[in-house]
C-alpha cells in the first residue's frame, strides 16, 4: 500500500519528517490485521477508505485483471507484429544477388578480381 501523503513511498517506508497520514495508516493497518482480516479483506478496506490509487499495484480480478493482463499482451502484439513486418519486407525486396566465392577461384581469376578492385578504388 502507498502512503496517503503523496510522497509515493510505500506505507511502511514513509520517511518523511512530519508526515500527517503515515502514522494513522499504520496504526489502521495493525488494528485490521488484529481483526484476523484476510490480506484480502484488509486491502479492500484500505482501497474502499482511501481509493483505489492507495494500492501499490492493482488487486487481482475483475476490471483489474487488465492492468496486469495489457502490458504483456501489448509487448507481446508489438513482438508479432515486428516479425511480420520484417518477414513482409523481406519478400519484397530480396537479398542481393551474392558475390563470385572467391575461395572457388583459381590463382589467375583471383588476380584479376584483385586488379580490378585496385582499379575501381583508385582515386
Amino acid at each position: 500500500m502507498m502512503c496517503a501523503c503523496g510522497c509515493g513511498q510505500i506505507l511502511l517506508e514513509c520517511n518523511h519528517v512530519g508526515c500527517p497520514d503515515s502514522a494513522r495508516m499504520i496504526g489502521e493497518l495493525h488494528d485490521q490485521i488484529a481483526t484476523g482480516g484476510t490480506d484480502k479483506a484488509i486491502f479492500t478496506w484500505f482501497a474502499a477508505k482511501y481509493g483505489a490509487v492507495i494500492l501499490a499495484s492493482p488487486m487481482r480480478g475483475g476490471f483489474d485483471d487488465v492492468a496486469w493482463i495489457t502490458p504483456i499482451a501489448i509487448f507481446l502484439l508489438a513482438t508479432l507484429g515486428t516479425a511480420v513486418l520484417v518477414r513482409v519486407w523481406r519478400a519484397r525486396h530480396p537479398a542481393p544477388a551474392g558475390h563470385p566465392d572467391i575461395a572457388g577461384l583459381n590463382l589467375t581469376q583471383t588476380d584479376e578480381l584483385r586488379d580490378r578492385i585496385r582499379k575501381e578504388t583508385q582515386y
